[in-house]
C-alpha cells in the first residue's frame, strides 16, 4: 500500500534579494520529481551536497511550499493544506535531523525536548506523559539516569537517540531521516543504523532517508533514488544496487566509495568527474552530460525522461532505448 506520493514536484527560488531586486535568477532546486513509497519501506534519497535531497524532503513535510506539483500522504493531497488542516497530518510525519546539537534547545532538559510534542498535542495526563517519555528512552536504549541532562552533557549519538525518541513520540507512520549519522563517528554510526532498522521492524515505521553516502544507504534501505541536481535520475532496489546500477551518475558514485582492498582498487573506474553546474544556469538536456564519459549527442539536446526499465528500476537516461548511439 502507498504511503507517500510526490507528483512532478517543484521548488524554485529567485535569487533575488529585498524588495528592490531586479534580478529575475532562478534555481530549480526541485525539477518535476515524481515518486511512490510503500508503508514499512525505508526509501533512500542520494547524492551529492546541492543536489536537492533535503529540499525535496522540506516539501514533503510541508516545511516549505511548493512551487509546483503535488504532495498525496495516506491517500490525502496535503499540498494545500492550511496550517491548521495540517496539525493534525504532521502527528504522523516527523523528521530526524543531520545536527543533533543545534537541532536540540541548550536550556531543555531531555525530558522536556522529548515531552514537547505531547504537550503540544495534549497527549494525555501528566502522569502519562512522564511515563511515555521513560517508554521512549527504554526504546532508543538510553537508561533513566540521562533524563534530566542537557545537550553539552550528551554525545552526539546520545543527542541523535534523544532525537529519534522525540520524532517517534507521537508513533509517526513517516520519518524523514536528513543525513542522521553523518555527523557521527563509523561506530556510533552503525549503532544508530541498528537502532532504526529495529524500530522500523517493531513499529511498522516508513523512513524516508536522505544521505550523500551510499555504503550507508545500502545498510538500511528497501530502495534508492538517486537525485542530481533537482531530479531523480534512478530509482532501484537496494540489493540491485551493485549489480545493476545504470545511470553513468550512479556508477560513478559507486567507484567513489572508499575501498580497503588494494585488488578491488585497481579494477575500478576513475571517479566522478569534475563538479556539479551552477544550479543559475543548468545545462540543456540531460543535465549531468558534462561530466559524462558516455553522453551522446542527444545527451547534449534533450533531457532524458525517468523511464521503467525492469523490476521496479526507473533510470532517467539517453542509453537506454533503441536509440542508435551517435558520434
Amino acid at each position: 500500500m502507498i504511503l507517500l506520493e510526490a507528483v512532478n514536484l517543484e521548488k524554485n527560488y529567485n535569487t533575488g534579494f529585498g524588495h528592490f531586486s531586479v534580478s529575475k535568477e532562478i534555481v530549480h532546486a526541485v525539477d518535476k520529481v515524481s515518486f511512490s513509497q510503500r508503508r514499512g519501506e525505508t526509501l533512500a534519497l542520494v547524492g551529492e551536497s546541492g543536489s536537492g535531497k533535503s529540499t525535496l524532503a522540506r516539501l514533503i513535510l510541508r516545511l516549505e511550499e511548493p512551487t509546483g506539483g503535488r504532495i498525496i500522504f495516506a491517500g490525502q493531497d496535503i499540498t494545500n493544506l492550511t496550517g491548521k488542516e495540517m496539525r493534525q497530518i504532521r502527528k504522523n510525519m516527523q523528521i530526524v535531523f543531520q545536527d543533533s546539537n543545534a537541532s536540540m534547545n541548550p536550556l531543555q532538559t531531555v525530558r522536556a525536548y522529548i515531552e514537547e510534542p505531547l504537550n503540544n498535542f495534549r497527549v494525555g495526563t501528566k502522569k502519562e506523559r512522564k511515563l511515555r517519555v521513560q517508554e521512549l528512552m527504554d526504546m532508543v536504549g538510553l537508561e533513566s539516569g540521562y533524563i534530566n541532562k542537557y545537550p553539552h552533557e550528551l554525545s552526539g549519538g546520545q543527542r541523535q537517540r534523544i532525537g529519534i525518541a522525540r520524532a517517534l513520540a507521537l508513533t509517526p507512520q513517516l520519518v524523514v531521516c536528513d543525513e542522521p549519522v553523518s555527523s557521527l563517528d563509523v561506530s556510533i554510526q552503525a549503532q544508530i543504523l541498528n537502532l532504526l532498522e529495529n524500530l522500523k521492524k517493531e513499529f511498522n515505521l516508513s523512513y524516508l532517508f536522505i544521505s550523500h553516502d551510499l555504503a550507508v544507504v545500502s545498510q538500511i534501505s528497501d530502495r534508492i533514488a538517486v537525485m542530481y541536481l533537482g531530479s531523480i535520475i534512478e530509482i532501484m532496489r537496494c540489493e540491485d544496487l551493485l549489480t545493476k546500477a545504470t545511470h553513468p551518475y550512479t556508477t560513478d558514485l559507486l567507484t567513489s566509495v572508499p575501498v580497503t582492498d588494494p585488488r578491488q582498487r585497481k579494477d575500478r573506474q576513475k571517479a566522478l568527474l569534475g563538479e556539479p553546474p551552477n544550479p543559475l544556469s543548468p545545462p540543456v538536456g540531460c543535465r549531468f552530460h558534462p561530466r559524462c564519459r558516455l553522453a551522446w549527442q542527444i545527451c547534449r539536446q534533450e533531457k532524458p525522461p525517468l523511464q521503467l526499465i525492469e523490476n521496479e528500476h526507473m533510470v532517467a537516461c539517453h542509453l537506454y532505448g533503441n536509440r542508435e548511439r551517435e558520434t
